[in-house]
C-alpha cells in the first residue's frame, strides 16, 4: 500500500527536461499539456503559441521521442517533461504545477482545441479579482475553473459532475452545464485553469490512488472540504478531437482511501477528526484482515490529525451543495 502524501509532490517520478528556455508573454497563465496519441504534434503548439501562454509545459509519455529535438528548436517556449517511467494523471498534473512560473495553470490535452476564450491574457483577466470586489485579497477567483467540453462535432457533453450517494457509497453523477459559476466536484478528466498556490496548499492530486477517477473525486472533496471551489465558466470552451477518457470507478483499495480521507472524518466547529468508532464498519466492509485494515486506518488517522485544522466543513455539507 502506498503511503498518503503529506506535502505536494513529495514523491515525484525522476524527469529529464527539454527546450522552454523561452518566455513569450506575461499574462499570468501558462499550459499543462497533457500528451496522447493521436498527435499533430506541429500544428497543435502552432495553435497553442497564438494564445499567448507564458510558457508550455509538455507532458510526454515514457516511450522513446523522435521529435523532441526538432520541436524544442522550432517552440522554444515549449518544456518538454520526459518522465523515467509512466506516471498517471494526477503525477502528470502535479508535476506540470511543479514546472510553470506563472499564478495560473490551463491543463489540457493535446488532441482539445480551445474554441471559445479568447488569449491567455483574456483567460487570467476573466479570472482575477478585481480590486473593488475584495481590495484585501486581490488574487483569483477560485482554486480551478472549469470550461465547457465539447465532442469533435461541437456537440456538448455532461462535464459538471455531482456527486450521489448509492447504496451507502459515493459516485459521480455528469451533467451538462447550465450557469456561469456553477459548482462541479471535480474538474472532468481533470482539465482546467488552476491557482499554483492553491493547488499547492491543498496538496495538490493524491498520486497514491492509482485509479483516475478516484484521484479526481478525492481532489475534489478534499477541495471543497478545505473551504476551496470548483466552478464552471461558461466563458470557455474546449473541444476533444479523439477519444473521450473513461473513468473506471469500481470499488476497491482506492475508494477505502477515499472514504477514509473525505467521508469518514467528522468536523466539529475548527477542525476534523477520525474517530476509533469508525474502524470497526471500515474493518466489516473492507474486505481485508484486522491487521490490514487497522494499518490502513491508522495511516488515514495520522494523515487527518496532520491537516485537521484545514478543514470548513463535513462531507454532508459537501454533498449538499447539489441537493438543492
Amino acid at each position: 500500500m502506498n503511503i498518503i502524501p503529506t506535502t505536494f509532490n513529495e514523491n515525484i517520478t525522476p524527469y529529464t527536461a527539454v527546450g522552454g528556455k523561452e518566455r513569450i508573454a506575461s499574462t499570468g497563465i501558462s499550459a499543462v499539456i497533457l500528451n496522447r496519441p493521436p498527435l499533430a504534434r506541429r500544428s497543435f503548439f502552432q495553435e497553442i503559441e497564438k494564445t499567448g501562454f507564458d510558457n508550455v509545459i509538455s507532458i510526454e509519455s515514457c516511450a522513446p521521442h523522435y521529435d523532441i529535438e526538432e520541436l524544442a528548436g522550432r517552440f522554444p517556449f515549449v518544456r518538454f517533461i520526459l518522465p523515467e517511467k509512466a506516471i498517471n494523471l494526477g503525477e502528470q498534473i502535479n508535476l506540470g504545477a511543479s514546472e510553470i512560473q506563472s499564478p495560473l495553470f490551463f491543463v489540457l490535452r493535446s488532441d482539445m482545441k480551445i474554441i471559445a476564450g479568447g488569449t491567455a491574457r483574456r483567460l487570467a483577466e476573466r479570472l482575477r479579482i478585481k480590486k473593488e470586489e475584495n481590495e484585501v485579497n486581490p488574487g483569483f477567483k477560485r482554486l480551478c475553473t472549469v470550461p465547457i467540453l465539447t465532442n469533435s462535432n461541437y456537440e456538448i457533453f455532461p462535464s459538471i459532475v455531482t456527486p450521489v450517494t448509492r447504496k451507502r457509497k459515493i459516485q459521480s453523477v455528469f451533467l451538462e452545464p447550465h450557469n456561469d459559476g456553477e459548482f462541479t466536484l471535480y474538474p472532468f478528466d481533470g482539465i482546467g485553469i488552476y491557482d499554483k498556490q492553491r493547488f499547492i496548499h491543498i496538496g495538490g492530486y493524491d498520486t497514491s490512488l492509482k485509479e483516475m477517477s478516484w484521484q479526481l473525486m478525492d481532489f475534489g472533496f478534499r477541495s471543497h472540504l478545505w473551504g476551496e471551489e470548483i466552478a464552471f465558466s461558461s466563458h470557455l470552451k474546449l473541444s476533444y478531437e479523439g477519444e473521450l477518457s473513461i473513468e473506471n470507478s469500481s470499488i476497491e483499495e482506492n475508494y477505502r482511501r477515499f472514504y477514509l480521507k473525505n467521508l469518514a472524518p467528522v468536523y466539529r466547529s475548527d477542525y476534523a477528526h477520525l474517530p476509533l468508532y469508525r474502524f470497526i464498519s471500515f474493518m466489516f466492509n473492507s474486505g481485508e484482515n484486522i491487521f490490514s485494515s487497522w494499518k490502513e486506518f491508522r495511516e488515514s488517522r495520522n494523515w487527518v490529525i496532520k491537516n485537521k485544522f484545514r478543514w470548513k466543513c463535513d462531507a454532508r455539507t459537501v454533498t449538499g451543495k447539489w441537493d438543492k
